[in-house]
């Protein structure tokens, strides 16, 4: 065989056994491959039964968690029902056992009333026969004066009538006497009780306000810059304002003088922001007088607010707060009015709550008691028929009403409030400090005192003390007996309350002395 064919035959032999061990070695890593996949596979599905497992016991354990605390959710909201249950049951057996002690207690009562009822038949009927015995002997007895005395029937009963009296004078004086006392004691305790427990539920600082007002300068050149040249800027100030304005060797200082308060604020600020300014001619004035009436203007709504804000008397009409505030420039033997109400209407509204009365509509009594001082001086006719005009004009509460009309006394009045209403106005202007008055008023109010006390009769002497406060009579001890004095201090107390018109309240002691006196030799 020829060289090159066996190479040809090798070559296809050697090509045929590659490809068969080709063919070979593919089938094995193919084989190898799915064997793999087939290890990866049930590995996968192995994890994933695993994980499976694993999510499965995770959810019964929470189901059984949630199940567990909702048994003990339960059992705790059981419990509760159960003890409400128990302290229910309790309170039940509690009510039964009061009501059984209760009905005990009404069938106990019922026997002592029954037992008492049957002893005052008796006692009755003891009283009945010991009367009709007392009469029978009174008959006898009147007889015999009769027979004795040869008196008529009629003069019998006049002399017996006549001698009783006179026994029974005296005692009916004492006991009179006694019970007026007894029943002043619980007045003026009761009084107290109320009065301090309104006074300490309020306390307020008053001043005293000046009626004048005064306007400090810097130096006394500033007065000739203030009268203005041929007198132009001082008549300018006043014929705006409406104020006199008094331009006197007091050093540093001017004075302005006017019937109106407010007039008088406007033209203290006026000139005191034309001082600071420095500007001063006419012009200047116009300017400065117009703004400052509104600052006026706004400062007395303020106020108003302030005070209805204060006392808590709730919604009120905008013009009759605009009044209160014009209050504030009002004073009263030098009490500002404002003040004086909003301490009237705090007085007010305590007392009431201790009688059991409406506080709010008491408060707003004692805030617009005085409300016609704010215009009275623009208005005619006096501050009380002023201010019943204006509160009525603005459909105020009927009590509120009755007290601006009756707080002075001009008429009586009709309700609680009124009443409570005149005694925080006393209370407010009586009270040391609140007013001051005139020595001249002073001084009459004392010698009427002593000449009312002195003029009833069995009086020797009166005296006045503590300003006014207590008068002191001392009675002739021949004329006058222990008896009479009491009936001296009511007269006296009677015509000071008649004849005399002062605040708060004045105390009468009637004093009778009897001396005894002898000389050793």
């Amino acid at each position: 065989m020829p060289v090159a064919l066996q190479i040809i035959i090798f070559s296809l032999l050697g090509l045929i056994v590659g490809v068969l061990l080709g063919f070979v070695i593919r089938v094995a890593v193919v084989e190898k491959g799915f064997q793999n996949a087939r290890n990866k596979s049930q590995e996968i599905i192995d994890n994933a039964f695993a994980q499976a497992e694993r999510i499965k016991k995770e959810k019964l354990l929470e189901a059984k968690q949630e199940i567990y605390n909702l048994n003990q959710e339960n059992e705790k909201v059981l419990k509760e029902k159960r003890n409400e249950a128990v302290v229910r049951e309790n309170k039940l057996h509690q009510r039964e056992d009061l009501l059984e002690r209760r009905s005990a207690n009404l069938d106990k009562r019922e026997t002592n009333l029954d037992r008492k009822e049957e002893i005052l038949d008796n006692r009755k009927t003891a009283i009945d026969e010991k009367n009709y015995q007392l009469e029978n002997i009174i008959k006898e007895q009147n007889e015999k004066l009769l027979e004795i005395a040869n008196f008529t029937e009629e003069q019998a009963r006049e002399v017996i009538m006549k001698r009783v009296e006179e026994d029974m004078v005296d005692d009916i004086d004492r006991f009179l006497r006694d019970e007026e006392e007894k029943a002043k004691n619980e007045a003026q305790r009761r009084a107290k009780e109320i009065i301090s427990g309104a006074i300490q539920k309020y306390a307020q600082d008053v001043t005293v306000e000046a009626t004048v007002s005064v306007v400090t300068l810097p130096n006394d050149e500033m007065k000739g810059r203030i009268i203005g040249r041929e007198g132009r800027n001082i008549r300018t100030l006043e014929a705006l304002t409406g104020v006199d304005l008094i331009i006197d060797d007091t050093p540093e200082a001017v004075v302005l003088s006017g019937f109106d308060p407010i007039r008088r604020e406007i033209a203290k600020r006026s000139l005191e922001t034309l001082i600071q300014d420095g500007r001063i001619h006419p012009a200047r004035i116009e300017e400065i007088v117009e703004k400052t009436r509104a600052e006026v203007d706004q400062f007395i709504r303020d106020k108003g607010d302030e005070a209805v804000f204060e006392t808590g008397i709730g919604r009120i009409h905008p013009d009759l707060t605009k009044m209160i505030g014009r209050m504030h420039f009002r004073t009263s033997y030098g009490q500002n009015a404002l003040r004086h109400s909003i301490e009237t209407a705090f007085l007010a509204g305590k007392m009431a709550v201790e009688l059991g009365e409406n506080e709010i509509i008491a408060k707003r009594a004692g805030l617009l008691h005085d409300i016609g001082k704010a215009v009275d001086h623009e208005m005619e006719g006096s501050h009380v028929d002023i201010g019943y005009s204006i509160a009525k004009k603005y459909h105020e509460h009927p009590a509120v009403l009755d007290a601006i009309t009756s707080h002075h006394g001009d008429q009586e009045a009709t309700t609680i409030i009124g009443v409570l209403v005149a005694a925080a106005d006393a209370l407010s202007a009586a009270r040391p400090g609140a007013r001051s008055e005139s020595l001249e008023n002073y001084i009459n109010r004392l010698t009427q005192l002593e000449e009312i006390s002195s003029e009833v009769k069995g009086v020797e002497q009166a005296f006045a003390i503590q300003a006014g406060r207590e008068v002191r009579v001392i009675v002739k001890p021949n004329e006058v007996d222990d008896a009479k004095t009491h009936v001296i201090a009511k007269e006296i107390k009677e015509q000071i309350e008649e004849r005399l018109s002062y605040p708060g309240t004045i105390k009468v002691t009637v004093i009778r002395e009897t001396r005894a006196q002898d000389v050793a030799k």
